[in-house]
C-alpha cells in the first residue's frame, strides 16, 4: 500500500493538504470524496517519506504530545498562535520534535492555517491532528481542540506503553532462556563428549539425544539462523502485498484470545479517535474516513470504509458496522447509545476507556501466563540436559566395565 500526498478544497473552500494511504490513486481520490473533500491533485510519496510514520519513536511521541498540549495551554492563556508556536518549539529539548514544530512555525508565518500546517508534517501527526485543528480554527476555539487533541494523544501513547512494557519482561525473559540452552549445547555439553568417546552406543538414550542435539546446533547452527532470517523477511515481503495483508488480518481476529485482544484494541483507538473528532465539531462521514486510518487491521479498516460510504448515503452508524461482524458487541451497545441519546462523541470516549482498560488486563492476564510457562520450559530444558549428563557419568564406570 503507498503513501500518496494529496490538496483537497473542503465544503466550506478550505484547501487542505496532507497524507493519505491507499492501493491506488483513484482509491485515495475515493477516499477524499467520501470524507466530503473535492481533490485537486494526489501524488505518489517516495518510500522514505512514506514510512516517516513507522520510524517514529516512542520518544519522539511523547515530545510531540507534551508540545500539542503546551501549544493548547499558551492559545487557552489568550497569546496568539504565532507566540504560541514559538515558545513551544524552543522549549521542546527533543531534536526531532524540535525541528518539526519550527518547520510548522516556518508554515503558520508564511500565512497558513495550522492544520494545513501539521497535515504538512509527513507523518510526525495522525490525521486525528489537522482534523481537529481544521475544527477549532472553524469554530474558533482552537486551544480548546488541542487540549482535545493532546488528551487522544496521551491517552493511545499511554495504553502502547502499558502493552510494551508489559511485554518487556517475557521477551528478555525468553532471551535469556535461548542464551542459556546454547551456552548448554554449544560449550558445557561438548567437555564431556571426550569422556563418552567411543562409548556413545551404550550411553542412555537421553544422553545420545543431548548430544546429537548439541552436534546439530554446532554444525547446522548458522545455516538454521540464515534460513529463519530468510524465512522471516519473506514473511515480511508476503504481508506486504494488500490482499495477503487483507486475508491475514482477517484470519488472525479469529484466532483465540490473541483475536479478540486485537479487536478490542484497535476498536479503542478507533473510537478515541473518532469520539475525538465529534466532540471537536468534525462532520460524521468526515470524521469516519478519518478514524478509519487509526485502525491498522487491514479488515477491520475496510470494514469501517464501507460504512463510511453507507453514511455518506444517509446510513446510520452502529447498525452498518453491528452488520460487519468485526467490532465487538459492547462498542455496537455503545455506538447505538450515543446514537439513541445525541451524545455519540461522549460514549465513544467512555468505549475507548473501557476497552483500554479490557486490553490492559488481558496483556497482564497473558503475561502472567506467559512468565512462568517460559520459566518452567527452561528449567526443563536445563535439567535434561544435567540430568543426561550426570546419568552418562555416574554409569561411567560399568561402561569401562561393559566389554
Amino acid at each position: 500500500m503507498a503513501t500518496y500526498r494529496y490538496r483537497a478544497v473542503t465544503p466550506s473552500g478550505v484547501v487542505r493538504s496532507g497524507d493519505l494511504e491507499g492501493q491506488s490513486q483513484a482509491q485515495v481520490i475515493s477516499q477524499l470524496r467520501l470524507q466530503g473533500l473535492r481533490p485537486i491533485e494526489t501524488q505518489p510519496l517516495a518510500g522514505p517519506r512514506a514510512e516517516a510514520k513507522a520510524r517514529l519513536s516512542g520518544r519522539t511521541r511523547q515530545a510531540v504530545i507534551n508540545a500539542v498540549g503546551e501549544l493548547a495551554v499558551l492559545l487557552e492563556a489568550g497569546l496568539p498562535l504565532n507566540r504560541a508556536l514559538a515558545i513551544c518549539a524552543a522549549n521542546i529539548d527533543h531534536a526531532p520534535a524540535k525541528a518539526a514544530f519550527a518547520k510548522v512555525y516556518g508554515r503558520v508565518k508564511e500565512g497558513a492555517t495550522l492544520s494545513s500546517a501539521l497535515a504538512e508534517a509527513r507523518g510526525l501527526f495522525p490525521p486525528v491532528a489537522s482534523a481537529m485543528c481544521e475544527a477549532g480554527e472553524a469554530d474558533g476555539r482552537l486551544g480548546a481542540a488541542l487540549t482535545r487533541l493532546a488528551e487522544t494523544l496521551d491517552r493511545a501513547e499511554a495504553l502502547r506503553q502499558t502493552v510494551i512494557s508489559s511485554l518487556v519482561y517475557p521477551c528478555m525473559l525468553v532471551a535469556v532462556a535461548t542464551g542459556v540452552i546454547l551456552v548448554m549445547l554449544l560449550v558445557v555439553v561438548p567437555q564431556f563428549e571426550v569422556l563418552f568417546d567411543g562409548a556413545t552406543a551404550r550411553l542412555p538414550f537421553a544422553t545420545r539425544a543431548v548430544m546429537a542435539a548439541s552436534q546439530g546446533v554446532r554444525t547446522y547452527g548458522l545455516a538454521g539462523l540464515g534460513v529463519a532470517v530468510a524465512a522471516a523477511l519473506g514473511v515480511r515481503h508476503w504481508l506486504s502485498r494488500p490482499a495477503t495483508r487483507l486475508a491475514f488480518d482477517r484470519r488472525i481476529l479469529g484466532a483465540p484470545l490473541l483475536g479478540h485482544l486485537i479487536a478490542n484494541a484497535e476498536c479503542a483507538a478507533f473510537a478515541r479517535t473518532l469520539g475525538s473528532l465529534v466532540d471537536g465539531g468534525v462532520p460524521l462521514p468526515t470524521a469516519l474516513g478519518i478514524a478509519q486510518r487509526s485502525v491498522a487491521n487491514r479488515h477491520m479498516a475496510a470494514a469501517v470504509g464501507k460504512v463510511a460510504a453507507g453514511l455518506k448515503q444517509g446510513g446510520g452508524l452502529s447498525g452498518p458496522l453491528a452488520a460487519t461482524g468485526v467490532f465487538p458487541a459492547m462498542a455496537i451497545s455503545f455506538l447505538r447509545t450515543g446514537e439513541e441519546t445525541a451524545r455519540l462523541g461522549l460514549m465513544l470516549g467512555r468505549l475507548a476507556d473501557v476497552l483500554d482498560r479490557t486490553v490492559r488486563a488481558t496483556v497482564q492476564r497473558l503475561v502472567s501466563l506467559l512468565t512462568p510457562a517460559i520459566t518452567v520450559f527452561m528449567g526443563a530444558v536445563v535439567a535434561t540436559v544435567i540430568a543426561s549428563i550426570m546419568s552418562a557419568i555416574l554409569g561411567f564406570n560399568d561402561l569401562a566395565l561393559t566389554p
